[in-house]
């Protein structure tokens, strides 16, 4: 093999590890509410999908986070004529930074409990007369 060869080998092979840029981790959730009309739960979708976010990164020890654009597709669910019922689904892209690993919800430490207060003191009997 030439000399050239190789060293081409050996740049093709490096130069993808070498150069790769460190790269955020994503996931997209999502979140579904059910109710009546479809401005309720739409609305009721991307709040509850904003707590959802907040609670699942907080779950796996992630501190910063991005939250991309939040998509909303609406279902009818039922339809009285008088009244309707939506199924809304928010959904939204979740990415977090470099140097941030996700942990399992069942690694992260709880805090720690807060000291249980002194018992009272008992009383002593009172005196007989």
């Amino acid at each position: 093999m030439s000399y050239r060869l190789k060293l081409a080998i050996v740049a093709a092979v490096l130069l993808p590890v070498i150069a790769e840029p460190a790269m955020a981790r994503c996931t997209r959730l999502g979140f579904s509410v059910n109710d009546y009309g479809k401005d309720g739960p739409t609305k009721d979708a991307k709040d509850l999908l904003d707590k959802y976010i907040a609670r699942w990164t907080s779950e796996r020890g992630i501190k910063g986070y991005r939250v991309g654009k939040k998509d909303v597709k609406c279902e009818l669910f039922l339809d009285f004529g008088f009244f309707d019922e939506h199924t809304c689904r928010a959904e939204a892209t979740v990415c977090w930074g470099e140097g941030q690993t996700m942990v399992k919800p069942d690694e992260v430490k709880a805090p720690a409990a807060a000291p249980k207060p002194a018992p009272a003191p008992a009383k002593a009997p009172a005196p007989k007369q």
